[in-house]
């Protein structure tokens, strides 16, 4: 047995809720109902009726919640709340290792937890679990050979937490820990398209999948992580950094380097949105051009993609910057179809000016405005509102979940008292307060959105 999976699988069996510092209990437990509020956000989503309707064709009905939605079955509503949590591009993201963490975890703490305090609990371990493989992932050598993370440690994440969720002892966590591992997949070359939000989906059905078969005495490799055959250490990353995820392990928590997003935009483009909105005397009535800088991961990713669907919009640094500047706001609505196809969104965007800005750090942006009377205006930013150095303050998620809280019967306040007393609450309050009749969508909205 390698070091590696048995100290994490001991790590996930003996951590209790009551026993963490009050501040990861305070993150926990934000991260959560920012993951609510994304998750409501993305019943709107264009894509979401067709992952509703495939749910139904797999796995048929059940009582399993759909987060602001009605219910499924339980591999249903872990791929309905998977898809729902990152549909609109603003759900949590481990920059260390580009990974996505929520939409694998959530779902199958949802759907498994018989309290509130069990959830988050098992929020906890997935979150620190799948943070730490990031960060031993020797993240460039990963990068390079084209894997997209959420799908590969964001699966096992998933399945460590389940497992925690039902009570498993240690070798069980790590049987599926090894399950999550045979399941790990997804590659860059979806970016730009839905199979993007498949990489996550999928992950929170696989970590499902993991969690209930180990329970059941069908585990998988007791090394799936290390083992020199196929371990995904050893095989995404020629070996990793192993003594890196286990650093200071119960002691210093690296969940508290997730990054939220304010806005539905790629995580690359949250500062681009900040700096955009620290104007706030412009338009783009009184535009005449826009510059924009982008450090190289971002200009990649960002420069030249266009805004021919929803997520490609959330991704494209152009209409982001027209859509920002003309409705001075960054919300669902900036993405619809009717938005996109605004004549003069268009030509703005169109116009956009986009390089390269080599001496930015990773977050960063450089946004030069000249209006139309000739003056300049410029900013630059080096990180963005929501990562590390400048996380989103309780306020800004609670006004981020009131305003996602459209799409449920209760009241944005109502919401936010369960969300955050969750750790006091049954299982059956914190369905009762997520779970909503399946929301009706007017031929008119659906045919804006298709």
């Amino acid at each position: 047995m390698t070091e590696v999976e048995t100290e994490l699988s001991r790590f996930v069996a003996e951590t209790n809720w009551d026993a963490l510092p009050e501040a990861i209990r305070h993150r926990v437990t934000d991260i959560w109902a920012d993951t609510v509020a994304n998750a409501l956000a993305g019943r709107r989503a264009a894509n979401t009726p067709a992952v509703e309707r495939l749910a139904a064709r797999l796995t048929g009905p059940g009582d399993s919640v759909i987060i602001g939605g009605g219910s499924s079955s339980m591999t249903g509503a872990a791929l309905i709340n998977g898809f729902q949590i990152t549909a609109f591009t603003m759900c949590d993201v481990y920059r260390p290792a580009l990974c996505h963490i929520t939409p694998e975890v959530v779902p199958v703490v949802l759907a498994l937890a018989d309290d509130g305090r069990n959830l988050l609990v098992g929020l906890a371990v997935g979150l620190e679990l799948t943070a730490r493989l990031g960060l031993g992932l020797d993240y460039p050598t990963f990068r390079g050979r084209g894997w997209h993370a959420p799908g590969v440690i964001g699966t096992i994440g998933a399945a460590a937490a389940g497992a925690r969720v039902l009570g498993l002892d240690h070798r069980q966590i790590r049987a599926a820990m090894g399950l999550g591992a045979s399941q790990a997949s997804g590659t860059f070359a979806a970016l730009g398209t839905a199979a993007v939000k498949f990489h996550q989906a999928r992950g929170a059905v696989s970590g499902l999948w993991a969690a209930l078969f180990a329970a059941d005495g069908l585990g998988g490799s007791q090394r799936g992580l290390t083992h020199p055959d196929g371990g995904v250490l050893t095989t995404y990353t020629d070996g990793g950094r192993p003594d890196l995820i286990l650093d200071g392990l119960g002691e210093r928590w690296e969940l508290e380097q997730i990054s939220l997003r304010r806005w539905p935009a790629a995580s690359s483009l949250q500062s681009l949105v900040a700096g955009l909105l620290d104007f706030t005397d412009v338009g783009t009535e009184s535009v005449r051009s826009a510059q924009l800088e982008l450090p190289p991961s971002s200009y990649a990713m960002c420069a030249e993609m266009g805004w021919e669907d929803e997520l490609s919009a959330m991704q494209s640094a152009r209409y982001v910057t027209a859509a920002v500047l003309a409705d001075r706001r960054c919300w669902t609505e900036q993405f619809s179809a009717e938005r996109r196809v605004d004549p003069a969104i268009n030509r703005f965007a169109s116009g956009v000016s986009v390089r390269q800005g080599t001496d930015l750090p990773p977050s960063g942006v450089r946004i030069r405005l000249t209006r139309t009377d000739g003056t300049v205006v410029e900013t630059t930013r080096d990180t963005a509102p929501g990562e590390p150095s400048d996380p989103l303050t309780r306020p800004q998620i609670i006004d981020k979940l009131q305003a996602a809280a459209v799409t449920t019967p209760v009241s944005g306040g109502d919401l936010v008292r369960v969300v955050y007393a969750t750790d006091g609450c049954d299982g059956a309050s914190v369905r009762a307060a997520l779970c909503a009749p399946t929301a009706e969508r007017s031929e008119r909205e659906y045919a804006q959105q298709h």
